[in-house]
């Protein structure tokens, strides 16, 4: 007997734009039904589907199968597909093209309050989510505790979810969507939402789910999480499967391509530029200290890392900051602006903005980074979470240690002082 328990093939997904899906009656779904074989009839014989400059392909022929007990990361830009292609395992959308095939129950959390009521408190919507898993009342008695000690509600259990904060709502999805054991588990980027705490609990909750032999699908921007979780990782790219294997292979392979290596990255068209009407990012940039821009820096000269963004409304406690990855994913460090203490409290007026961090020399040893770039004000709103947008090179130099020993070990490579004294 075979061990695959997702089958998907040739798997498409067309949105028309500007209009919204149609919800269907009983009645329209019966008169569909027998309309179809007409309707494919016609279609092939006159091929109207009206002007396909109106239709957008969020998925296009993806086929893959994922087998029981392996943990899946699924990457890709914004746009890129991966929460349609979830939607479409939880079977909340239905294909345009292809079949999915899965064999077990599924427990997914893709936004927040995904399969909640609201008007239910949070204890009502712990037994309604686990009967919709087809889940008995003894079942979900018996890890009900586990749950809201998980979720850390205790006290607003009984309290309508409608009150709740997107955090609680957070906590509470995934805390059922993870203790109610289903077959497979389907995490979208929701999990950004909670704090550094909750993050931290998730990933280790996956991570315990997957030792105990069930399937995990896991989308994420974070590239170290997926290394660390994930056996294997799919690549999308607008739409399309552009790679499947190794977890690191497919990391290493979109941070690599995803970045610009001409040391400058623009968004000349402001409607293209990642944000919103409140923030846009404009440029990154990587500077020498002569201010000439450069994809490759020196390892012994400190050197500039410079984010340029247009404010349109007055912030308070706005930041703009960057994680350096290596090409693995491997986060070397994360730094934001809200450590200019002359900034940080400071409300933000509209207009054009330059942050611009300095990196030490002697810091970063000789290969490839990225660099992300996201932009908040915590706790309350994210304006953009960019990753890759540029990448850099530090080349070894004459410095006396590389010299004689070429390069070191390690992600960072710091000239430290030593002291030599005879006893």
């Amino acid at each position: 007997m075979s061990d695959t328990i997702i089958e998907v093939k040739n798997l498409s997904k067309r949105y028309l734009i500007g209009k919204r899906e149609s919800y269907y009656t009983l009645r329209d779904t019966i008169v569909d039904t027998f309309k179809k074989p007409l309707r494919f009839f016609y279609r092939s014989k006159t091929n109207i589907e009206g002007k396909t400059d109106n239709y957008i392909w969020a998925l296009k022929n993806v086929s893959f199968e994922v087998k029981q007990g392996e943990v899946v990361g699924i990457i890709g830009r914004n746009g890129a597909g991966k929460t349609t292609l979830l939607k479409i395992l939880s079977r909340i959308t239905e294909p345009t093209e292809g079949y999915v095939k899965i064999w077990g129950r599924v427990g997914s959390l893709l936004e927040i309050g995904t399969g909640f009521h609201p008007e239910l408190t949070g204890r009502e919507n712990i037994y309604l989510n686990g009967a919709i898993l087809g889940m008995k009342k003894v079942e979900i008695d018996r890890k009900f505790d586990e749950i809201v000690s998980f979720a850390e509600i205790e006290k607003f259990i009984d309290t309508p979810v409608k009150h709740y904060s997107s955090g609680m709502y957070v906590r509470l999805a995934f805390a059922i969507a993870a203790h109610l054991e289903p077959e497979i588990l389907i995490v979208d980027e929701v999990l950004a939402v909670g704090d550094i705490e909750f993050q931290k609990k998730c990933l280790g909750k996956m991570d315990d789910v997957a030792k105990r032999g069930r399937t995990v699908l896991f989308v994420s921007h974070n590239m170290a999480a997926i290394n660390r979780l994930c056996h294997l990782g799919i690549l999308l790219d607008k739409g399309v499967l552009k790679m499947m294997g190794s977890a690191e292979n497919v990391v290493a392979s979109y941070l690599s391509e995803a970045a610009k290596s001409e040391g400058e990255r623009k968004w000349d068209d402001i409607k293209d530029a990642p944000g919103n009407d409140k923030v846009r990012l404009r440029a990154v940039r990587v500077r020498k200290l002569n201010g000439e821009i450069t994809s490759v820096v020196d390892i012994r000269y400190p050197f500039y890392i410079e984010i340029e963004y247009d404010i349109f409304v007055p912030l308070l406690n706005f930041q703009i900051g960057y994680q350096l990855q290596t090409l693995d994913g491997l986060v070397v460090f994360s730094t934001g602006d809200i450590e200019n203490k002359d900034w940080c409290q400071k409300q933000k007026e509209p207009g054009r903005y330059v942050s611009r961090c300095e990196v030490p020399g002697m810091f970063l040893n000789s290969m490839s980074y990225v660099i992300t770039v996201g932009a908040n004000v915590r706790g309350i709103e994210v304006f953009f979470h960019e990753e890759g947008v540029l990448k850099f090179d530090v080349a070894q130099t004459g410095n006396l240690l590389l010299e004689r020993y070429g390069r070191l070990p390690g992600v960072i490579c710091p000239s430290l002082r030593w002291d030599i004294f005879k006893k």
